[in-house]
């Protein structure tokens, strides 16, 4: 004797709608290689997520869309993260993309400026002796 059969309450399934055409929000975004450019050089920098990156030329006619974007930013000191940020781009990208343009000569980097944690007695009392004098 055979078990009986189980029959599907449902019909085959209906296949899935087509995906919905592309609106004019969304973006084809590019892959990660185009961005980088071709592997050429080495890249023996130390960035870190909080080096500071300044520009130091204006963007050159053959530079890509993210070196002008990131040229532009750099006006101003910003960190390797806010670049990532601002560029929505990951962290390694971005440490390819600045190595090339540092190898350039485009843009400068700098460790960012550590603060003392606590300030010089001396100055403090200057200030104290300066304001009661007032």
């Amino acid at each position: 004797m055979t078990p009986p059969q189980r029959q599907r309450r449902h019909p085959k399934e209906q296949p899935p709608p087509p995906p919905p055409a592309p609106t004019g929000k969304q973006k084809n975004p590019e892959r990660l290689f185009v961005v980088a450019g071709p592997d050429g050089g080495e890249r023996d920098t130390d960035l870190d997520l909080v080096t500071l990156i300044v520009a130091r030329a204006d963007p050159p006619p053959s530079a890509t869309p993210e070196q002008s974007a990131l040229l532009r930013l750099c006006t101003a000191p910003l960190s390797v993260a806010e670049l990532s940020a601002y560029l929505n781009l990951p962290f390694s990208m971005m440490t390819v993309v600045l190595t090339d343009m540092l190898t350039a000569g485009l843009v400068t980097a700098r460790a960012p400026i550590v603060r003392q944690a606590v300030a010089d007695r001396s100055i403090l009392e200057a200030v104290m002796h300066g304001l009661q004098r007032l």
